[in-house]
């Protein structure tokens, strides 16, 4: 089994690693254990999520549980509580340096049922290309995986030539959000209570990058771009008529975004892992995203996954997940 002949492929799976433990110093990350157990990161502390002992950490426990869950090939992702978006960059290039390499290790026995995306600073655009290149080149990785926000906009033209690096690589982008103000500003206060900050958190800052991508014109300057968000893109699905209006009225709109259909083209382009919870969450987001760019994804272990085995319906989305990831035949 590979990548080219896996039936099941699942590219929404966080690993924790246990040589990343202090590698970003007095930020983290720490694992620890008092009435339950507790990870930290900066003066983030999530509580009561087992990560020692787990198939988030054991790759023979994964593998284990993947088998009973039908899958056969997961890609394996930073967690998204240690991006360290916000820390000094220098420190947050040594850690990624740390992560990738940890990550590299443990699915190179695997290669049959595992493969990596990489973690990158993303505070520093020149660091982010020298890892990108790095983690693809030497460390056989499959693209970045970043998170929604670290202190520029996706339109920012400074990131112009991280993108175009992605294009010459060859390689897709991942985008998952990470929980409010892990390392960086603190957000909403009103999302402090009840999980609301990954529960609805998560959604508004997936719709945020999709709108951003289109309306700042990312996908029009690099037109070879592929990139994924996680959670069908947030509220994507049931919001893309109001997106679409504002990309024909609103003042700020450019040209390129006011013809008729404009947006619906460039909307085509982006790619989503189909992890939204509900069929008919599903339904929606299929009306008006391209079929053809939805992959399968679990956030394998955590609190939301999928019950049971699930390989009937990963199947179809397996042709998609191996255009995205550059292994067609």
């Amino acid at each position: 089994m590979s990548l080219l002949t896996a039936d099941t492929i699942d590219v929404h799976a966080h690993a924790v690693l246990e040589e990343t433990m202090g590698a970003a110093g007095a930020y983290g990350p720490e694992l620890g254990f008092e009435a339950a157990p507790r990870f930290r990161v900066g003066d983030y502390i999530l509580h009561g999520v087992r990560y020692r002992g787990s198939a988030f950490m054991d790759p023979r426990l994964r593998l284990g549980a993947m088998d009973a869950a039908g899958l056969d090939f997961q890609v394996l992702s930073p967690n998204p509580l240690s991006y360290f978006h916000f820390i000094e960059p220098r420190m947050a290039q040594d850690f990624c340096r740390t992560h990738n390499d940890a990550l590299a290790r443990l699915v190179a026995p695997h290669p049959e049922r595992l493969a990596a995306f990489a973690a990158i600073p993303m505070q520093d655009v020149g660091f982010a290309i020298e890892e990108t290149h790095r983690a693809v080149h030497d460390l056989g990785m499959l693209g970045p995986y970043i998170g929604t926000d670290f202190g520029r906009r996706l339109n920012d033209p400074a990131l112009d030539p991280f993108y175009a690096t992605l294009t010459e690589l060859n390689v897709p982008l991942f985008l998952h959000p990470a929980p409010l103000g892990i390392d960086g500003p603190p957000g909403d206060p009103n999302l402090r209570q009840f999980d609301l900050d990954i529960i609805i958190g998560f959604a508004a800052q997936e719709t945020a990058a999709v709108a951003t991508l289109i309306y700042g014109g990312v996908l029009e300057r690099h037109p070879s771009l592929d990139v994924c968000l996680s959670h069908g893109g947030g509220a994507t699905g049931y919001l893309f008529g109001r997106m679409a209006s504002a990309a024909r009225k609103r003042p700020w709109s450019p040209d390129s975004l006011r013809q008729e259909g404009a947006f619906e083209a460039l909307l085509q382009r982006l790619w989503f892992d189909i992890h939204v919870h509900a069929e008919e969450s599903l339904a929606l987001l299929r009306t008006w995203v391209n079929s053809q760019q939805l992959v399968f994804g679990t956030n394998f272990a955590g609190w939301d996954q999928q019950i049971g085995n699930i390989r009937a319906e990963a199947q179809s989305y397996t042709a998609n997940a191996r255009r995205l990831l550059r292994a067609s035949a």
